[in-house]
């Protein structure tokens, strides 16, 4: 009879863990919570831009609710060679939006030849996507950490928008917007610190249910919309007609997928740094792969490209529970909300100064995070390590701290400069190669990097 200590199951690494079915609800409303007004703000801009009818906004965002759920299924659970299988949460890129404008509106082409071009562009993702997952040498601490910095500056001015109500609000700042975000702000501080287990996983949403039920009697939350809504509504495949194949539209949208797959390993990097999950070329691989197929479902049920949503990387800090079971759960709330209208508008009803004051505090929580990446790095004995962390910060931040500074450039690079996560990428990679060489180990084994991977000896 075999050993007590034989039959024994390994405990399994806390990104594969399965939370209770009350706290996976819960965490996973999170992070939806979170990632709920980027989600459904690319549909409604490319809607007023293009003077859609209002049951075609319904459809666009109800539509773009559902396959972010899916995406988000396909990518954190992992189907087969689909998904990086992190706690990932998906949702429209919003560097996509300009050029699915110029497509909209060319003479000829409309919505049903973005959504071809869409479908277009995650079938070539999916065939390419092991070229660019080899990539992943090329990412050790020295770039992860100046990425994940990057990712977590670059969020700040969002949070600061959703502090101040808004920057398009005529109030925008006024003491209530600002009191509102502090009392959230302080509330997530306060349940971490007094409160734990259970209590302090769910922080941020203890924190913004606080908020909303304060903001409440002073006029703060806008349920403007929820009794018209439907409390039941399909999603339409192919709603606009049919997809339209144009060549053009195709290489259009081509050029925004190649900048998706760069930032999406970005991406991957900071999540896997946040988890402890080591990624190899075949996870990345994986990861990109469901992108591209992301964005073909995305397309058949009248979506656009899809992308990873950088401000959840700071929840998973916050909370601390690394599972990607909880961003599966986050996905089915999300497929249940592109299913329920109505359910989608009290959600959207969160006011903005309260996920500011939570949003502000997680993207602060993300940039510590890359400092904690880069204190593995050895800058003393590797001066030239602080020149690339240097360079990265400056030249990737330009974008964000003034969004307009390329516009006089040609309109072709544009798309490749207003990313700050894209522009961080590039530059940390191509001066890690220019001062420390092409890396000759995993770059996520710690024990295998040579100096020069710019790591602190022990």
């Amino acid at each position: 009879m075999p050993a007590q200590h034989e039959l024994a199951r390994p405990e399994p690494a806390p990104v594969d863990q399965v939370p209770k079915p009350s706290l996976l609800f819960m965490l996973g409303f999170q992070h939806v919570l979170v990632m709920y007004v980027g989600a459904i703000a690319v549909p409604m801009i490319i809607a007023s831009t293009l003077k859609l009818p209002k049951e075609s906004i319904a459809v666009l965002i109800n539509a773009d609710l559902f396959t972010c759920g899916i995406a988000t299924i396909l990518q954190s659970g992992g189907f087969w060679r689909f998904g990086v299988r992190m706690p990932v949460m998906q949702g429209v890129a919003f560097s996509a939006i300009p050029p699915i404008l110029v497509i909209a509106t060319s003479p000829g082409l409309g919505l049903t030849a973005v959504i071809g071009a869409v479908m277009a562009g995650g079938m070539l993702t999916m065939l390419i996507s092991p070229v660019f997952g080899k990539l992943v040498r090329f990412f050790p601490p020295i770039v992860g950490g100046s990425i994940v910095m990057v990712v977590g500056l670059s969020l700040f001015p969002v949070g600061v928008s959703w502090i101040g109500g808004g920057r398009s609000a005529p109030d925008f700042g006024a003491p209530h917007h600002l009191a509102l975000a502090a009392f959230v702000f302080t509330m997530i501080l306060v349940i971490n610190r007094w409160l734990k287990g259970f209590w302090s996983n769910v922080s941020v949403l203890l924190a913004l249910a606080a908020g909303m039920l304060v903001a409440i009697p002073f006029g703060m939350v806008n349920f403007h919309g929820v009794e018209q809504a439907p409390l039941v509504d399909m999603v339409k495949p192919f709603y606009f007609g049919w997809p339209v194949f144009d060549p053009m539209a195709i290489a259009t949208i081509v050029v925004v997928m190649v900048i998706i797959m760069i930032e999406s390993m970005g991406l991957f990097l900071a999540t896997s740094d946040v988890v402890g999950k080591p990624l190899s070329a075949m996870n990345m691989a994986d990861g990109l792969r469901a992108n591209g197929l992301a964005s073909v479902i995305g397309g058949i049920f009248n979506g656009f490209p899809y992308t990873i949503y950088s401000q959840n990387i700071g929840l998973l800090v916050v909370t601390g529970v690394k599972s990607r079971w909880v961003a599966v759960g986050a996905g089915v709330i999300l497929c249940l909300l592109g299913l329920l209208p109505k359910l989608a508008t009290v959600v959207a009803s969160v006011p903005l100064p309260a996920l500011g004051g939570a949003g502000i505090f997680m993207f602060g929580v993300v940039t510590a995070a890359g400092v904690r990446t880069l204190a593995k790095v050895d800058f003393e004995s590797g001066r030239r390590n602080v020149y690339i962390v240097a360079a990265t910060l400056a030249l990737s931040l330009l974008p964000t701290v003034a969004p307009t500074i390329f516009k006089a450039l040609p309109q072709w690079i544009q798309p490749f400069l207003h990313s700050s996560i894209l522009l961080a990428c590039v530059t940390s990679v191509g001066l890690n190669l220019l001062f420390n060489g092409i890396p000759r180990a995993d770059p996520h084994s710690l024990t295998n990097e040579g100096a020069s991977m710019g790591l602190a000896k022990h």
